[in-house]
């Protein structure tokens, strides 16, 4: 947790180690590798090496397949990796996408702001538009934003923002759905941030002549 000693144990060469046993470790050793690297990657430096040394694959490997303490650590992990532009890359290359989804729709998990987190975080990627923008998506994002806590409806409304941005049939889709009303809703009684978020979004529905 010292952030000296994150520098040093870098630099003493224990990351290609960590990733090993989050390869090949017990579930509770693959937990605690997770969570050793999310304490790890608050550090540029560290998050360059984790990415080029192959850490990612393993922790997509585990958002989708660990248990639930598993899926927690790999997210946070995940999410630090993720600030740094290359590692977007390798983590969609890695088919994080599908697991994220997952975890959304796993109401028991309790984990829709982490992964709403990364995906806006991706969302910024070209690549990660891509992969994200797919029709079917929109439907758990409209469902978030329509049912979910405040803090899942602002982060469920930015990524729709940020998507939406660049993609019209994905602004269109999120219309069909019935996103307008609660979208309001939102810019007018949501957080602070997703009131704005809101805000910005219906404003760029009326630039794109989508209402209905």
């Amino acid at each position: 947790i010292d952030e000296a000693n994150k520098r040093l144990i870098a630099r003493e060469g224990a990351v290609p180690a960590i990733i090993q046993i989050l390869q090949n470790g017990t579930d509770e050793a693959r937990e605690n590798s997770a969570a050793a690297l999310f304490s790890l990657c608050t550090l540029d430096d560290n998050k360059v090496l984790v990415g080029t040394l192959n850490g990612i694959p393993p922790l997509v490997e585990l958002l989708q397949h660990g248990t639930i303490r598993g899926k927690k650590d790999a997210a946070t992990a995940l999410f630090n990796l993720s600030l740094n532009q290359a590692n977007k890359s390798r983590a969609i290359q890695a088919g994080i996408i599908p697991p994220l989804l997952q975890v959304l729709e796993d109401k028991n998990l309790g984990m829709i702001d982490e992964a709403l987190s990364i995906l806006l975080l991706l969302a910024s990627h070209p690549e990660g538009q891509n992969e994200i923008g797919k029709l079917s998506f929109v439907e758990t994002l409209v469902e978030i934003i329509r049912h979910g806590t405040p803090k899942n409806k602002e982060c469920a409304t930015s990524v729709l923002l940020e998507l939406g941005l660049n993609n019209s049939s994905l602004v269109l889709a999120a219309l069909q759905y019935g996103v307008y009303e609660h979208l309001v809703e939102i810019a007018r009684n949501g957080t602070n941030r997703a009131q704005r978020k809101a805000n910005s979004l219906l404003n760029h529905m009326s630039k794109c002549e989508h209402l209905p």
